[in-house]
């Protein structure tokens, strides 16, 4: 008899996310409302199917299979359903950041004030665009909530999924408003780090673990270690994701490498070149550091104090000891070996990516 085997690896498993996504917004397309316009709904669809690594699907689903789940379509539902809660995150996230790229397309906010200048509508294109956005935004994160629930696995299990689910929701949101009050705060370093804990490391890599292994019954030593993987891990991956911001080629990030540059953004990078620099470095970022007019040049210079000041180096050297600590608390964690192969295997890709 021939025993075959569902595939497990990266790369199937983004497909098998996506086909669910497909699904899932498909079954959408004849309940929307009579008479409301489609650019809401074909916006989403194309957003969100369109790239995106699914880091968030990916921990998720091997955190079931760490607690000792089996793999089916059910936890392959609902590890998707994490991804329209990330579009929610993206989508406001831009809004809030100006930020006028994502995915090497424009963002969501940019297309419906793009539509609505060349629409030669009346009002504000800004504020259309803005406002659409938001609630393209909304609807994911509705969308997300039903797929979960909508996942096929039995009630009990979508319960104590949903308990670590409805914290990531909030710890989330609690993050970007926290981001907001760094802006006009002390710009430490130790107040950056508090902000990409609760804004991303915990929503990408610790909360989509625990919701997982919480789907499977995990008990709360697995819980525990998955925290203590998560947290340094997440941590790693949003200091990366800081350093291409502005060291990235934009081909291959589908971002530019000026909007952080230009929105002022209080990453850990920038708080720590701030509290290296001298005087005349000092003066030089006060001057370029959050023009919304920054041009390529002040750009460059801006990463020359970065790199002089050692900021760089000092990140590089976080990431390092940030990973090299979540993969030790891997290779000791209650989980199966399957699920400790591929988040090993993860953790590395996630750190040390391009994109």
């Amino acid at each position: 008899m021939t025993v075959t085997t569902t595939p497990t690896d990266a790369a199937s498993l983004r497909d098998r996310f996506d086909a669910q996504l497909v699904a899932f917004l498909d079954r959408q397309d004849p309940a929307w409302p009579d008479g409301a316009p489609r650019g809401v709904f074909t916006t989403l669809h194309r957003f969100v199917l369109a790239g995106g690594k699914r880091l968030r699907p990916l921990f998720c689903y091997w955190g079931w299979r760490g607690a000792g789940g089996a793999d089916g379509p059910e936890i392959v539902a609902a590890s998707a359903a994490l991804e329209l809660f990330h579009a929610f995150a993206l989508i406001h996230d831009d809004i809030m950041d100006g930020s006028d790229r994502r995915r090497g397309e424009p963002s969501v906010h940019r297309l419906f004030t793009d539509l609505h200048a060349r629409s030669s509508w009346r009002g504000d294109p800004v504020a259309y665009g803005r406002s659409t956005a938001l609630l393209c935004g909304d609807l994911c994160a509705a969308w997300s909530d039903q797929m979960f629930h909508e996942c096929g696995l039995d009630t009990g299990q979508v319960y104590r999924g949903y308990e670590v689910f409805a914290t990531m929701r909030t710890e989330v949101i609690a993050g970007q408003y926290l981001d907001l009050v760094s802006g006009v705060g002390d710009g430490s370093v130790a107040s950056a780090l508090t902000v990409i804990r609760m804004k991303a490391a915990r929503y990408t890599v610790t909360r989509p673990l625990q919701i997982g292994a919480a789907l499977a019954g995990a008990d709360p030593e697995l819980q525990v270690a998955l925290a203590a993987f998560g947290d340094p891990l997440g941590d790693a991956f949003q200091l990366r994701d800081d350093v291409l911001g502005v060291f990235g080629d934009p081909a291959v990030t589908g971002k530019s490498d000026l909007d952080d540059l230009r929105e002022g953004k209080r990453t850990v990078m920038m708080a720590l070149a701030r509290s290296r620099a001298d005087r005349a470095q000092v003066q030089r970022i006060r001057a370029l550091f959050g023009r919304p007019d920054l041009d390529p040049d002040g750009a460059a210079e801006l990463r020359e104090i970065i790199v002089a000041t050692g900021a760089l180096e000092r990140i590089e050297q976080m990431i390092t000891v940030r990973t090299e600590a979540a993969l030790a608390v891997l290779d000791v964690a209650p989980l199966t070996d399957p699920a400790r192969v591929a988040l090993t295997r993860l953790a590395t890709e996630a750190v040390h990516r391009q994109l």
